[in-house]
C-alpha cells in the first residue's frame, strides 16, 4: 500500500477498524490507533484526516521515535532564535504547521515526560509555547496518535501520563494483524503481485502455485501488511518464468547459503544434537491412511524445499540431507521429476 487511504481487504476485523474510523473522521476529537508494526496505522490517520471537515487542511506528520529527546520539544512546539545552541533563527513547530488541519503523532509512546507535559498542555487548552518564549500562540489541531505499545499499562507504570491518555483516548481504533484477517491474505498477495507485474510489464499476471499460496497463509507475518508487499514484490521480480504461476517465496531477504555463520559457544563432546522437531502439531487424530499421510507430507517438504531454491535440485538435496540421486529418485516417486531449472 502507498501513502493513500486506500485500502485493501475483505475480513470483518478489518472492515470494522475501517469503518470506525470512518465513523470518527468527522468529530474533532482526539484519536489514537493502536496496532503491530506494518498494520497501516499511519493509513487509518489519513482516512481520519480525509473524512473529516479538516481535509483540506495540513496533515502534519511526526514520527516521535526518530528524534532524539533532546530535539522532539523543539520540533513539535518550536524555538525562538538562540533558545539553544544551534537555533539561529526562529522557527515554528509541527503545531503550529498543522494550524486548521491534523497532527499524527506515530510512535507516540517514545515521547520523554516532559514532550508529554507540554503535550498535554497544548491539548487541553489549545496552545503552545516556543521554546525560548513566554508568549503562548492559540492552535486549532486535531491530533491522531499511533502506537503500538500497551499504554494503559505503561500509565500504570508510571512510564506515560495517565492525565494525558485520558485525553487522547476519546476514540481507540486497534487494527487487526494480518495473521487474524481470514481471506485478506490471498487478496492482498494477489493485489501486490499484479500491482508488481504491471510495473514490471508483464503481458499476463500468472497468479500462484498452490504450495506458494499454503506457504503465505502459514506464515505468521510479523511485519503484517508491509512485509507482506515486500515479500510478494520481491517474489513477482524474481521471477523468471512469466507464462507459469509463481512458486517460489522467500520470506527472509537474508537467507542464503553463503551468509555469515553466527558465532557458536562450543558444545560439550557428550552433548547430543537436539533432534528437529516439527513447528506445529499436525492433526494425527485425522490420519486413517499411515502411507498416504507421510507421501503427502514428503511431497510438501519437497515442493517447498524445491521452491526455497528456486528448483536447484543440487542445493535442494544438500539442504534437505539427501544426495543428487536420492533427491531426484524421491521427486520421481511424487511426480515431480519435471520441475527443474
Amino acid at each position: 500500500m502507498e501513502n493513500s487511504t486506500q485500502f485493501v481487504g475483505q475480513s470483518t476485523a478489518f472492515l470494522d477498524s475501517v469503518e470506525r474510523a470512518s465513523r470518527a473522521a468527522p468529530l474533532q476529537r482526539p484519536v489514537l490507533v493502536i496496532g503491530e508494526r506494518g498494520t497501516g496505522k499511519e493509513l487509518i490517520a489519513e482516512r481520519l484526516h480525509q473524512l473529516s471537515r479538516r481535509w483540506q487542511e495540513p496533515f502534519v506528520t511526526l514520527n516521535c521515535a526518530a528524534l532524539p529527546e533532546s530535539l522532539i520539544e523543539a520540533e513539535l512546539f518550536g524555538h525562538e532564535q538562540g533558545a539553544f545552541t544551534g537555533a539561529t533563527r526562529a522557527r515554528a513547530g509541527r503545531f503550529e504547521e498543522a494550524d486548521k488541519g491534523t497532527l499524527f503523532l506515530d510512535e507516540l509512546a517514545t515521547l520523554s515526560m516532559g514532550a508529554q507535559e507540554r503535550l498535554l498542555r497544548a491539548v487541553e487548552y489549545g496552545e503552545v509555547t516556543r521554546i525560548g518564549s513566554s508568549r503562548p500562540v492559540r492552535v486549532d489541531v486535531r491530533i491522531v496518535a499511533a502506537t503500538n505499545e500497551d499504554l494503559p499499562r505503561m500509565a500504570e507504570q508510571n512510564r506515560f501520563r495517565a492525565d494525558l491518555l485520558d485525553r487522547l483516548s476519546f476514540e481507540v481504533i486497534t487494527l487487526p494483524p494480518l495473521r487474524v484477517r481470514e481471506g485478506d491474505i490471498h487478496v492482498l498477495s494477489d493485489y501486490f503481485g499484479r500491482r508488481m507485474a504491471t510495473e514490471l510489464r508483464w503481458d499476463t499476471w500468472p497468479g500462484y502455485t498452490d504450495a506458494a499460496l499454503r506457504s503465505l497463509e502459514e506464515y505468521q507475518w510479523p511485519g503484517n501488511v508491509r512485509e507482506l508487499r515486500n515479500v510478494i514484490e520481491r517474489a513477482v521480480y524474481r521471477w523468471d518464468n512469466f507464462a507459469e504461476p509463481i512458486a517460489h517465496i522467500n520470506f527472509d531477504p537474508f537467507d542464503s547459503p553463503w551468509k555469515p555463520s553466527p558465532m557458536m559457544a562450543p558444545v560439550a563432546e557428550t552433548a547430543e544434537a537436539a533432534p528437529q522437531r516439527p513447528t506445529a502439531r499436525a492433526d494425527y487424530d485425522g490420519v486413517t491412511d499411515l502411507k498416504g499421510a507421510v507421501d503427502a507430507h514428503e511431497k510438501a517438504i519437497l515442493e517447498a524445499a524445491l521452491a526455497r531454491h528456486r528448483f536447484n535440485q543440487r542445493q535442494t538435496a544438500k539442504a534437505l540431507g539427501l544426495s543428487y540421486d536420492q533427491l531426484r529418485h524421491a521427486m520421481k516417486k511424487h511426480g515431480l521429476s519435471d520441475i527443474s531449472i
